[in-house]
């Protein structure tokens, strides 16, 4: 009994622990666990702000490819101050082009609604006085004095349709500098978030030219407002924001902004399969160059609280009159791991479930099947409680047995406690006795809560890292799942159930253990306060299931113990 009042009594303080550091970020103090992401969000804009709207690249060298002809650079300087603008538009994409090297410097996500504004669409891809974040292309590897086309030079529109009318809307952005001619072509499909991008290399010169080509995404530190449905202390996996680079060697590898400006950042430098993006909370912007060809990936810190990383590819010898096509595929969207998978293989990895991917990708898969059902995310969940508890019947009911078993001896405990008084050692001798020749584990009863607890976390990494459950809905007033309940009748509901099961549970024989078990209600039912909706509807409806279990064992077992044994 000593091991589990120890057992119990941890776990009270670490309750009351992260229900202190809920309040203090919930009061916008700094947390215990970390960096307030308030603060960070705050910090990081005033710091965009400082540094203004440059879309530039400072030059920086590249490591080139193996046997690459030159020692290649990709150019950058601050934009012209009067930014010529194209904007084109499909059923899910807004976005916008920079004439000045055919950028794109805006994408508005429009069936994904702002976490500010619900009448405003998402917005990805940003530059203005306060955010950058950009996706840029260009060919290096020229003289200085005769640079090819890059992501500053300027380009004209070839191209005329600006709006999705069929299945496919084609935009070609060119540009001649260098004795070379490049044709950007985006091509964007009805109802995708993958873009085709072709990078067409005219050599109009009478001598050979060997460039490289490159694809970069340029993001400024800023961390998006967490939806305020994560205490900042078990935000997870999804709360990272940074850079990753995807490779069949090193696989997925994530680079944090702070390990790029203290030059810590490890990744895979050179590869000739994979992929490489910037990754934020639901959302991702990444490039997937051409499989099979060698090239060099980077991450790098440009200037002050701005990133970029990008892969640079030589192209070989392009002849005089000769042209040559070189076809990557750019995604500009929301984490969706099935999209994702297809474009690219390890893409849908930016949906990081971290070291409980193997319980949480099982999960997910199973709830998307109960949604093909249900219709509903909050059925689906309730769904899946319902098959997660039917799994652990077995367990829990050998659980439920013991506890019934340990309160049919309660009188029997009593008059032990008043036998030997304060002899603690001898009252724990004699009940441990009672407890064998009875069968009774007398920690049996945690048992199904300690099994469950990885279970509970990988939802609650699913709930929080799947953007198919942003903004979805319930019934009445649970109206987005991923974030906490407006009106915290979800987890009022949770604490009822709890000190509902503590009735039905065996009294614990020490006074003190029984104030714990009373308080652990109101600590759970706090800290749920703080959680998603989706998951205090979860922990609920396995109260009550676990309540219907339990009681019916309990009354089960009463019934045979009156039973006269013949």
């Amino acid at each position: 009994m000593d091991i589990r009042r120890t057992v119990l009594l941890m776990i009270f303080s670490f309750s009351l622990l992260m229900l202190w550091n809920n309040w203090q970020v919930h009061q916008g103090k700094t947390p215990l666990f970390g960096v307030n992401p308030a603060a960070t969000a705050s910090k990081e804009t005033a710091a965009s702000a400082q540094a203004g709207a440059s879309s530039g690249v400072p030059s920086m060298p590249v490591t080139p490819v193996a046997g690459a002809p030159a020692n290649p650079t990709v150019p950058g300087n601050a934009p012209g101050a009067a930014a010529q603008t194209v904007s084109v538009k499909t059923d899910v994409l807004r976005l916008t082009f920079d004439l000045q090297g055919a950028q794109l410097v805006g994408a508005d996500l429009l069936l994904f609604p702002s976490s500010d504004d619900k009448s405003a669409p998402e917005v990805l891809l940003q530059r203005d006085k306060t955010r950058t974040y950009v996706v840029q292309s260009g060919l290096t590897g020229a003289p200085p004095e005769a640079p090819f086309p890059s992501h500053l030079a300027p380009f004209t529109l070839v191209s005329d349709a600006l709006e999705l009318t069929g299945d496919a809307l084609v935009v070609k952005f060119a540009s001649e500098a260098g004795g070379v001619r490049l044709i950007k072509t985006f091509t964007l499909h009805r109802g995708s978030y993958a873009i085709d991008v072709d990078h067409h290399i005219e050599n109009l010169s009478d001598q050979p030219v060997s460039p490289f080509v490159y694809l970069q995404i340029t993001r400024d530190g800023f961390i998006p407002a967490a939806a305020n449905a994560a205490p900042s202390f078990f935000s997870g996996p999804a709360a990272f924001v940074g850079a990753a680079v995807y490779s069949e060697q090193s696989k997925f590898e994530k680079v944090t902004f702070t390990d790029i400006e203290k030059h810590k950042a490890s990744y895979i430098k050179q590869a000739d399969n994979g992929w490489f993006a910037m990754v934020q909370h639901y959302f991702v912007t990444a490039w997937v160059p051409p499989q099979g060809k060698s090239r060099t990936y980077e991450v790098a810190e440009l200037q002050k609280d701005l990133f970029a990383v990008r892969s640079l590819e030589p192209v070989g010898a392009v002849n005089p009159g000769n042209n040559v096509t070189i076809r990557s595929k750019l995604w500009l969207g929301p984490q969706d791991q099935n999209s994702l998978e297809a474009l690219a293989p390890g893409l849908e990895l930016v949906v990081d479930y971290g070291m409980l991917t193997i319980i949480a990708k099982p999960l997910f898969a199973l709830m998307t099947w109960l949604h093909g059902m249900l219709g509903n995310w909050g059925w689906t969940i309730i769904a899946l409680t319902c098959l997660i508890k039917a799994a652990f019947y077995p367990l829990s009911a050998a659980s439920y047995r013991s506890m019934a078993k340990m309160k049919q001896v309660g009188p029997r405990m009593q008059v032990l406690k008043e036998k030997f008084g304060d002899d603690r050692q001898k009252l724990n001798a004699a009940m441990m006795e009672m407890y064998r020749t009875e069968k009774i584990n007398p920690l049996g009863g945690c048992l199904p809560i300690v099994i469950q607890i990885p279970v509970f976390i990988s939802l609650y990494y699913v709930l929080l890292s799947s953007v198919e459950l942003r903004d979805a809905p319930w019934i009445f007033w649970v109206q987005d799942l991923a974030t906490r309940d407006p009106y915290f009748i979800l987890p009022a509901i949770m604490m009822g159930t709890m000190f509902l099961q503590m009735k039905l549970n065996p009294t614990p024989p020490d006074p003190v253990q029984a104030k714990v078990m009373m308080f652990m209600p109101l600590v759970f039912g706090g800290m749920m306060f703080f959680f998603p909706s989706g998951l205090v509807l979860y922990w609920c409806v396995n109260n009550i299931l676990s309540i219907a279990q339990q009681w019916y064992i309990t009354q089960k077992m009463a019934k045979l113990a009156a039973t006269p044994h013949r």
